[in-house]
């Protein structure tokens, strides 16, 4: 029986090679398809977007619970639902974050409750 000390980097069979290359190839197109289509969201919901009404009062408290529920949903999307990679993708505690979720009442994989929905399940319980 004889024991091989190997120094400096562990040198793979080409096969383990093109295999470690595709995965990190697929990683990527995810990631650059998961871009593009939050940009393609972004620009149609430019083109909804109604004008600009000046006489409308923004509320900041409004407008920062809506960007923190777009956020929280696009981390569970990114993670599949998993809260506690999606707290450290967002640089929260994971409390925190659940906090948000069930304040906000956010589903498990990112999505939000539209008003009439969570209304009806407030009557409900």
């Amino acid at each position: 029986m004889s024991t091989q000390i190997v120094w400096g980097p562990r040198v793979l069979p080409t096969n383990e090679v093109a295999v470690r290359n595709e995965v990190v190839l697929d990683n990527r197109l995810s990631a650059l398809r998961e871009v593009a289509l939050n940009l393609l969201r972004e620009v149609e919901s430019l083109r909804i977007t109604e004008p600009a009404n000046l006489n409308r009062k923004v509320r900041l408290s409004d407008e920062v619970q809506r960007f923190e529920v777009d956020l929280i949903c696009s981390a569970l999307s990114r993670t599949a639902g998993n809260q506690t990679r999606a707290a450290r993708l967002l640089g929260v505690n994971l409390t925190t974050l659940n906090s948000k979720i069930k304040r906000y009442k956010i589903l498990a994989h990112g999505n939000e409750l539209d008003s009439e929905t969570r209304e009806d399940q407030e009557n409900v319980a």
